[in-house]
Parts: structure tokens; C-alpha cells; sequence
């Protein structure tokens, strides 16, 4: 490796110097022909880089079967000055990932500063990106959940000493419908990282299961994951699954967990994979600066408060009490540690690092948690509808000092909102769930930025538990968008807003399929497998300083989505198993116990102020007609009746509006103008013109006809004016085609 190196910077030494010579030469010698004399001179060294890595063995390639498709990885090919480069393929997917890490560690810091990027390339998928910029901008929304699987299993396997910043990015380059880029980024990582000298505690890998017609498939397509009652990321190490991420169609609990451990299996052939690579090529982890906080100020800490003390302080309910005594107890040892200069920086980690011991000795040990609850009870919970005036539906869900409100918004299908990504199959979507997190719901101050990736995690986790109860734009022919706001945190934010969401929608009227709740349990391991507890509905102090945040939203019948974080190096199977029942009991009470005496089923209506939405279905070959030259006739139904009118290509025709008659009004006037006129019919049309053989009326924008004089009246009469004058609103019968194909029609004959 030294040696390559050495010609590498030897090669652009004589590159540089050959630029002087043509430069210093060019008045004796045209330039042309030095350059030409140069090329000769050094060919030894104008070969590519690219080739003089293959000749030299740095550039090595692996591959093994996944998933019945070859999964490729290249080192050295690409991005040598990275500290670890994993160009993947995966059938024709390729994305190139690499891990960087700082020399020192960021000063200032309590937190290990990891960032994850997925960069979606439109070229990947052969498009131009839209707007003025015609360049890729701010990560999409798949972008950022994909950056935050990658991130939750891999942050616990870095030190936790460690204070260098670590980049790990992910650029999508090529997409093949078949091998979805997703899962190639999260290898990429993971073999990127490994093989990098950066201290990690790996190697671990993922894969994903989708489900169809009852059976698993591993790696699905893009159109299968789409289509499937299933997506389940699941993340391991060689001993024990360190994440699991999943959206499911009511999937019930064993079948769940089934599919979770098949994922379990396959990841340790990626592992034995992984591992071969790293023997190979994987580099020295290299010695970094640790920010652990010295075992001799924890006993000092102890001598000026004693855990007695710190276990009184936390021992309670009210997270503003608890506050205001760690605040007590941290001035005690500013002012104890005031000169000593080495000391007083760390006091803030180390009054958490403190807690945490307390707080986990109480758990494990002593089976008492920080509020008094016992391990499996629940928080105070209360459910309120309608406390939101003139808004479609809203409901508030509150549990402990966590408090969720949902509006939801309902709309016609034209506000869907519209997605420019990467997969082909999705280019739209018409349920959106937007999760708010403000820094006063904390007790906090900080100026407001728009949302986070963690708020646009937790919005995209409620939406995915929803959406398998959500109605199909047949039977509900409305775009919807329901919004949570947190007015309150303690802990399990994004699952109350699951429940306030489910009662927020039936409010407004949703037919939604079945309600669906959400609970989160924790957990405190010791130092064995087998010594651990699990805590139902964990609080903020509790998801802080315990392991793990696992939640689990579903309705009475199956799982709709999982989300697990954990801070330690994996669950053992019993873990799993006991959380997901644990979750299942606490669901059962919140659904039957709590919201449904709140509102147990969807309204009958939308509400007073929500739009109104009438289907009808046309002949495909008449949307012209509606349309009418440059929108003329669409547009005088629009003005006439007050309504918003979509048309899809098929034929499916929404009207949309306040006012029921007026919707009923431009669904007649639609119907009018698709209807093929026959005898026998009866029609309602305004006189438009009188001309002396009789007088032309308008059934509907674009849909004129016409009464002789002789069928106007069963009166003998000598002028039209005599009878009918403009504007008259009049009932006529059709009378089917005259000599000239003609449509003709009568007044006086209508019964």
C-alpha cells in the first residue's frame, strides 16, 4: 500500500512538472508537439489510476447470492481518501457508501456526533429534477426515514466514549426496480464502516420481508413492497436483532415475530459475508480520545450527594419536580467542583451518567419505577373529541404529562399530495399524517425551524399504522391530512398521536375500517441475558436512561406498525416476544377502556365545515364534452353551481363543494351533457333564444336543444313570446330524431 502510494504522488509530481515544460517551452516549440514528446516520456505514468489499482491488487470485488440476486461490493475501487468506501450493486441498483471520521473529537459536546445521509440521484431513475434549479435539493422524506434506519442499529455499536464526528453517506446512483436501493445503502453502511479504521463493534446487517398472499419474500421488488401486507426492516449483529422497523396490514403477533427471525437468519449469512471482507482488507481501528467521565469524580459525586439522595430526587411523577431537583443537586456540585478546572466541564454529563445508575438500580433492582407505577401499568389516560371548533375533526389523547391533539383535514382528491422520487410505482399519496414537536411541549425555549427528522420519523410512523384502516377513494373520495400536535412530552409522543389520530379521524367522519392504537414499552437489562425487565409505557426518564423504545401501534386483529430503537447491542428473542405481547394487552385496555366510550365509531357525515364529495362514473370518450373547447364548459358548471370538479382518465368524475343542492345541481348538469338524448326522457333546460319557429334551451353548459312553436303549448299560439320569454326554467320530454337527425323536443307533452 506505501509503495502504491508513493508512485501515485510521483505520478502527479511529473504531471505538474510536464505542465511547467510545456509552459516554459511553448515560445520555441509548438505546444502540440511537446505535449506529445511529454506523453512518450512518461508513459510509465499516464496510466489511469483506475488500472494501476487493478495491476496492483488494491482493488478487490466480493459478491455473494442475496435473495436469489447477486450482491456485489468493490473496495478500492472508488473514494480511497474516505475512511471506509463500499461501492455497492445489487442486480443493477449501485450506491456508492462510504464512512468518514474527524482526526479529534468536536469539543463541547455530550453526544456522539453521528450523521447519516441517503442521497437520491434523479439521474438513478434517468430524470431531470424539477424547479428552477433543476438539481436535487432538500432530502425527501424517503431520504430522511431511510437515513434514520440506517442510523438507530448502527449509533449503539459506535464507543460511547466517543466524541469524533462520523459521517456515513449513502448516493444512490442507479435504480433497479427489482433490488431496492434502500436495503443497498444499509449494507453499504455497515460493510463501509467495518472495514474503516473508525472503532465500531460490528460488523451487523439488514434485510427486509415483505408478505404476500400469506407468503414471505425476501429483498421483495419495489412493486412487491408496494403491494404487500408486509414491510419489515429487521437489523442484527451475529447474536441478537438491534432493530426492527415495520409497516404490516394487521399482521398478527406470531406471525410477526416468525418474519422478524427469518430476517434474524438471513443477516447472518451477510455477516459471514461481511466478516470475510474485513479479514481481507478491513483496516486497524485506530485509538481515539475517550470523553468517559473519571471513575474518581463519580465517588467524589457520591460523598456531596449520596445515591439516597439522588434516588429521592428522582422518585417522582412530575417531570418539573424532577427538573427543579437536578437542578438543586447540579449547583450543589458546581459549586463543590468551582476550582477544579478539569472536573467542572464534565458536571453535566456526569449528573446524567448518575441518574442513569440511579434510575436503572431502582428499575432492576428494586422493581420501583421513577412515578411509582408497577411494571406493567399504564399512565393516566383520558380521550376527548370535538374540542376544536369550525375544523373538519379533532381529538385530543392524553397519557400522563403526554398530551396529543389531531386535526384532521379532509379535501378532494386534487390536493393528494403529489411525490417526486425515486420509486417509479409511488408518485403520489393521498392519506398525510404531519407531526408537530414545539420546544414549549418540554418546558423549553428554541425558535422554530420547520420540522425535524425526528418529527418527520414520528409523523411517518403514525401514517404508517393508519393507513391499512384508511378507506378506499371509492367508497371515500376525499384526500385527507391529519396533523398532531404536541402540547405536552413526557415519553411516547408518536404513539399518543396514533390514538388521537384514530379518534380525530372517525370525528370527521372517516369510514375508517377499524380504530387503532399505539403503546411503547422500555426496558433495563443488567449483566446477563437473562437479567432484564420490561417496562410498560415508559416515560420520558425511562426511555432516556433505560435501553430500549419499542413500539408497537395496531388494531384489535393484528400489528399495523413497529418501531424499535435500542441503546445496547441487541434483544434476545424472550425480549421480543414479551414486548410484543406487552404491547398487545396495553392496546386491548386503550382501545376498549378509553377511546371507545369517547366516540366508538366513525361519524355518519363529515361535518358542517368539511367539504362535501359526490362521485359519478362517465363514458371515458364524453370527458371532452364536459371539458368543452379550452375548460369553456367545465368551468360554467363551476361558476354556476360553486363546486371544484375533478375527472380522472378513466371516467371517475368528483364533484365537491359546500352546499349539497349545488353539488347535486352540477352532477345533474355532468350527467346531462353524457347522456346520449332519448325519446321518451325528461329534461329541465333555460330558454337561451326565441326565434319565430320556436325557442332553443340550454340543459347544461355545452348542451343546447330545441321546442317548434307547435310543441309549446296545447293552445294554438302565434308568437313564442306569448308563452315563453328568456330566461324561463321549463320541463321538456324528448321526442327523438326528426327527418334531419335532429333532436327534438316538446312542452306541452311532458306528463
Amino acid at each position: 500500500m506505501t509503495g502504491t502510494l508513493k508512485n501515485t504522488q510521483k505520478l502527479r509530481t511529473f504531471q505538474w512538472f510536464g505542465q511547467i515544460r510545456i509552459n516554459a517551452f511553448s515560445d520555441i516549440f509548438e505546444k502540440q508537439t511537446v505535449q506529445v514528446i511529454l506523453a512518450l516520456y512518461y508513459i510509465p505514468y499516464s496510466k489511469t489510476l483506475l488500472q494501476r489499482r487493478n495491476e496492483e491488487d488494491m482493488y478487490k470485488s466480493y459478491s455473494m447470492e442475496l435473495a436469489g440476486r447477486t450482491l456485489r461490493v468493490d473496495v478500492g475501487r472508488v473514494g480511497a481518501q474516505a475512511n471506509g468506501t463500499a461501492f455497492m450493486h445489487y442486480g443493477d441498483t449501485v450506491v456508492l457508501s462510504t464512512a468518514t471520521a474527524s482526526d479529534k473529537p468536536r469539543d463541547g459536546i455530550d453526544f456522539f456526533p453521528l450523521s447519516v445521509e441517503y442521497e437520491e440521484k434523479l439521474y438513478a431513475v434517468g430524470k431531470i429534477p424539477g424547479g428552477f434549479n433543476k438539481r436535487e435539493g432538500k432530502a425527501s422524506e424517503n431520504a430522511v426515514l431511510t437515513s434514520r434506519v440506517i442510523d438507530r442499529p448502527m449509533r449503539p455499536l459506535f464507543p460511547k466514549d466517543f466524541r469524533n464526528d462520523v459521517t456515513l453517506n449513502n448516493m444512490v446512483m442507479s435504480v433497479d426496480p427489482e433490488c431496492r436501493p434502500e436495503l443497498v445503502a444499509m449494507i453499504g453502511s455497515a460493510i463501509a464502516t467495518c472495514i474503516s479504521d473508525i472503532p465500531f463493534d460490528g460488523p451487523c446487517a439488514m434485510t427486509q420481508m415483505g408478505m404476500i398472499d400469506g407468503e414471505f419474500i425476501v429483498n421483495p421488488s419495489q412493486e412487491q413492497w408496494n403491494a404487500g401486507d408486509l414491510k419489515l426492516t429487521v437489523a442484527s449483529t451475529k447474536e441478537k436483532v438491534i432493530m426492527i422497523e415495520a409497516g404490516a396490514n394487521e399482521i398478527p403477533n406470531d406471525k410477526m415475530i416468525e418474519a422478524i427471525y427469518k430476517c434474524h437468519d438471513i443477516n447472518q449469512t451477510i455477516i459471514e459475508f461481511i466478516e470475510k471482507i474485513v479479514e481481507e482488507v478491513g483496516k486497524k481501528k485506530f485509538e481515539y480520545e475517550s470523553c468517559a467521565i473519571p471513575a474518581e469524580m463519580f465517588e467524589e459525586m457520591k460523598k456531596i450527594v449520596t445515591p439516597e439522595e439522588m434516588e429521592t430526587a428522582v422518585f417522582t411523577d412530575e417531570k418539573q419536580v424532577r427538573e427543579e431537583n437536578i437542578k438543586n443537586i447540579t449547583e450543589k456540585f458546581e459549586e463543590a467542583f468551582a476550582e477544579n478546572e478539569e472536573w467542572l466541564p464534565l458536571i453535566g454529563e456526569a449528573v446524567y451518567q448518575y441518574q442513569k445508575k440511579t434510575v436503572r438500580k431502582m428499575i432492576l433492582k428494586d422493581h420501583k419505577r421513577p412515578d411509582g407505577r408497577d411494571i406493567k401499568q399504564i399512565r393516566r389516560l383520558a380521550a376527548e373529541v370535538d374540542i376544536i371548533p369550525r375544523v373538519h375533526g379533532s381529538a385530543m389523547f392524553t397519557r400522563g404529562q403526554t398530551q396529543i391533539c389531531t386535526v384532521t383535514t379532509l379535501a378532494p382528491l386534487s390536493e393528494i399530495q403529489k411525490i417526486d422520487g425515486l420509486d417509479e410505482n409511488v408518485v403520489s399519496k393521498r392519506y398525510m399524517h404531519h407531526y408537530n414537536f414545539p420546544s414549549y411541549s418540554v418546558g423549553e425555549t428554541k425558535v422554530s425551524r420547520g420540522p425535524g427528522r425526528r418529527e418527520i420519523g414520528h409523523g411517518a410512523l403514525a401514517e404508517r399504522a393508519l393507513v391499512p384502516v384508511i378507506p378506499g377513494e371509492e367508497e371515500f373520495p376525499y384526500a385527507i391530512r391529519t396533523v398532531s400536535e404536541t402540547f405536552e412530552s413526557n415519553g411516547s409522543t408518536s404513539q399518543a398521536s396514533i390514538c388521537a389520530s384514530t379518534m380525530s379521524l372517525m370525528a370527521a367522519g372517516v369510514p375508517i375500517k377499524k380504530p387503532v392504537a399505539g403503546i411503547s414499552c422500555g426496558l433495563v437489562t443488567g449483566d446477563t441475558d437473562d437479567d432484564y425487565i420490561v417496562l410498560t409505557d415508559i416515560q420520558g426518564l425511562e426511555d432516556f436512561f433505560g435501553d430500549m423504545d419499542f413500539k408497537v401501534a395496531g388494531t384489535h386483529d393484528g400489528i399495523t406498525a413497529i418501531q424499535m430503537d435500542i441503546k445496547i447491542h441487541g434483544l434476545t428473542r424472550p425480549i421480543v416476544e414479551e414486548a410484543i405481547q406487552r404491547t398487545f394487552e396495553a392496546r386491548e385496555y386503550i382501545l376498549n377502556d378509553v377511546m371507545a366510550p369517547c366516540i366508538s365509531e366513525p361519524r355518519k357525515e363529515v361535518g358542517e365545515y368539511a367539504p362535501k364529495i359526490s362521485q359519478i362514473k362517465i363514458d371515458p370518450a364524453k370527458i371532452g364534452d364536459v371539458v368543452g373547447q379550452k375548460g369553456k364548459v367545465i368551468n360554467a358548471i363551476i361558476e354556476q353551481t360553486d363546486v371544484k370538479i375533478d375527472i380522472t382518465d378513466d371516467g371517475a368524475v368528483s364533484v365537491c363543494g359546500q352546499d349539497k343542492n349545488n353539488i347535486a345541481k352540477a352532477i345533474k348538469m355532468i350527467e346531462t351533457i353524457t347522456t346520449d338524448f332519448e325519446e321518451g326522457q325528461i329534461f329541465e333546460g333555460k330558454v337561451i333564444s326565441i326565434k319565430e319557429f320556436g325557442a332553443f334551451l340550454e340543459f347544461a353548459p355545452g348542451k343546447e336543444g330545441m321546442v317548434h312553436i307547435s310543441k309549446i303549448s296545447k293552445d294554438r299560439i302565434n308568437h313564442v313570446e306569448d308563452v315563453l320569454t328568456l330566461g324561463d326554467v321549463v320541463k321538456v320530454v324528448c321526442l327523438g330524431k326528426d327527418k334531419m337527425g335532429r333532436v327534438s323536443f316538446s312542452i306541452k307533452d311532458v306528463k
